[in-house]
């Protein structure tokens, strides 16, 4: 298992690694420059020269990319002249917003998944279970940013339930305003809940053909005491592994989704950064999806062998 675990890391490194090199390539892309966005338009070309050869813009986009990496080994992340504060403070402000927009989302989606899953494969190609799968394709192809402005449009100005902006500040400032945070979690969740439900009630369904639940049948037990104590349990595993590898889209639908209701984590951070060209918080930002990413489908695959003994990882 350590070497298992020794050699994902690796390959996660990798991974990265790249990651962040097509993130810088594609920042340098990018029409205008940091010089122009961060001096303003009435900067003279002598102060752009001079910004430029300071930052190390003015040399080649490779040359650029060697001396982010040496700077990013020795925990240099960069420094965000738009906001005035190194990119490490600014995701320390703003990556636990973020998780805990994500982590709120999982747990609505898991717990909605649970009743829906299991009404859908105890009434299999029944017209539940034809409905249910109809709503949770048509919001599992609703793009977030589109979810969450008919959701304000919707809760927030026609029927005034919720908050149509999220709580701003840090996380106790956040949750000490919920109602706030209903909306975003909300549009986060049900971008997710089609494919939990889908693998769950495929899982599920497979499970009940299985000879034990035959067996249990026979012995007299009931068809809710089959489903909660002997199925259902079996069948969660599968998801153990979607949510590992569903959580670059989680994370990128929470980009979207801070975007939509100015909420104050990463993505409305990453967002913002893009606009006015701050290169190194826009890296900073990819770096640390990056890294939740892998570290994510790392958890899954070592909870997934926790969960089922049958299940050895080998080097």
């Amino acid at each position: 298992m350590l070497s298992y675990t020794l050699r994902r890391a690796g390959q996660g490194l990798a991974v990265v690694i790249v990651v962040s090199f097509l993130t810088f390539l594609e920042a340098h892309l990018m029409p205008g420059s940091p010089a122009r966005a961060i001096l303003g338009v009435h900067a003279s070309q002598a102060q752009i020269r001079a910004f430029n050869a300071e930052n190390g813009y003015n040399q080649p986009v490779p040359v650029q990319y060697v001396d982010y990496l040496d700077r990013l080994v020795h925990g240099n992340l960069g420094f965000s002249y738009q906001q005035n504060q190194t990119v490490a403070a600014l995701l320390g402000e703003r990556l636990p917003a973020t998780v805990l927009l994500v982590g709120l989302s999982v747990i609505v989606a898991l717990l909605l998944m649970i009743p829906v899953s299991i009404l859908q494969a105890t009434r299999r190609n029944k017209p539940t279970d034809y409905a249910l799968t109809g709503v949770t394709f048509v919001l599992y192809a609703m793009p977030e940013f589109w979810l969450g402005l008919m959701l304000i449009m919707l809760l927030a100005e026609k029927v005034r339930a919720f908050p149509p902006v999220a709580p701003q500040g840090n996380v106790p400032q956040i949750l000490a305003n919920p109602a706030g945070l209903v909306l975003p979690v909300i549009t986060l969740a049900l971008g997710s809940l089609a494919a939990f439900t889908r693998y769950l009630r495929s899982s599920l369904l497979d499970n009940l053909a299985e000879d034990y639940v035959r067996t249990a049948r026979a012995t007299g037990a009931s068809e809710r005491r089959v489903m909660l104590r002997h199925v259902f349990p079996n069948s969660l595993l599968p998801v153990i592994t979607l949510v590992g590898l569903s959580l670059p889209g989680i994370l990128g639908g929470a980009l979207i989704t801070e975007s939509v209701f100015n909420y104050p984590g990463m993505g409305l951070l990453y967002w913002n950064s893009a606009q006015s060209r701050d290169y190194p918080v826009m890296l900073g930002v990819t770096m640390v999806v990056g890294l939740a990413t892998i570290a994510g489908n790392l958890l899954a695959d070592l909870l997934y062998a926790a969960a089922d003994p049958r299940v050895r990882y080998v080097s």
